[in-house]
């Protein structure tokens, strides 16, 4: 499964090392992926299936036998297979880098979205894409087929992050159109109204999704290092700004604590898992504890 060739270079150098290492990463952490959301529920039925010769007969539905004459077993929902929704930010923040020689927010997001959806492959499960602004830009059903890797990175590659986010009604857009119960790994920057952000996420949960909140971030939203008077260009239709960021350090870093705080204290009041990956840190040591520490939750 080799991806396609028009990725950015920069973008293809980064899933193929973290391909080269992935092995390694499967064996160690991948059931920390695919340990059941449902953990717990096993005895919750979930649909029938016909019966073939060698199956367990104390799963037979009799009922059922008895209105078609035909023979069909009970599934659980710990036999089914994992479905993973990867939802992807593509707003225009999400453009954002501090250094040339560092991905940008939507490059970094696009090689972890790329990344988990081939260990879910690799595992024989089901993963589906979803990319958005302000609305839903495109949707990929969820497939176990090795082909649909391949239209997911077509997905992610012909996407130019440009418009303004709407995090909470697409949430809520989405929770309605995800029928079926799976884990939804929202990538996203979240740089929304947190209120409404939490609200959408609810939703999924109400649907009886899983939820793994991975908020992506530039070290240079995290510390402001900027020391002289700056043009700091608006994203997603807010105005440029030329000021002297020194003025600004100490209420910048005040309001984005304060805006960390609100989203990591909705997360865990509502059970949403919240992880934050930064662009600067190696996507494979991102990735091993993203999915160490998953594994760690689920125990």
């Amino acid at each position: 499964m080799k991806p396609p060739k028009s990725l950015d270079p920069r973008t293809l150098a980064k899933i193929q090392s973290l391909k080269l290492r992935a092995q390694h990463i499967v064996e160690g952490y991948v059931s920390g992926l695919h340990r059941s959301p449902y953990h717990g529920f096993s005895i919750e039925f979930a649909e029938h299936r016909e019966y073939a010769p060698g199956d367990d007969l104390r799963y037979l539905d009799w009922k059922v036998y008895g209105r078609t004459d035909k023979l069909y077993l009970k599934q659980f929902e710990d036999e089914t297979n994992l479905i993973v929704y990867v939802v992807v930010d593509t707003s225009e923040s999400m453009q954002y880098s501090s250094s040339p020689e560092m991905l940008t927010k939507y490059e970094y997001a696009q090689c972890v979205a790329a990344s988990l959806a081939w260990l879910v492959l690799h595992q024989q499960d089901s993963v589906g894409l979803a990319t958005f602004d302000n609305q839903i830009r495109s949707y990929a059903t969820p497939s176990g087929s090795t082909a649909s890797l391949q239209q997911l990175l077509r997905i992610l590659e012909q996407t130019t992050p440009a418009a303004k986010t709407d995090t909470g009604p697409i949430f809520h857009e989405l929770a309605e159109r995800l029928t079926k119960r799976g884990l939804v790994v929202i990538i996203s920057d979240f740089f929304d109204n947190v209120d409404s952000m939490l609200a959408g996420l609810k939703h999924f949960r109400h649907r009886r999704h899983d939820i793994l909140a991975l908020q992506i971030l530039d070290p240079a939203e995290m510390n402001f290092p900027f020391d002289r008077p700056t043009l700091f260009k608006g994203l997603e239709q807010y105005p440029e700004l030329l000021a002297d960021p020194r003025s600004l350090r100490r209420a910048y870093l005040r309001e984005f604590e304060a805006f960390l705080a609100q989203l990591q204290r909705g997360c865990r009041s509502h059970g949403l898992e919240y992880r934050r990956l930064m662009t600067d840190q190696p996507l494979d040591i991102a990735l091993s504890e993203l999915l160490a520490n998953r594994l760690a939750r689920t125990r």
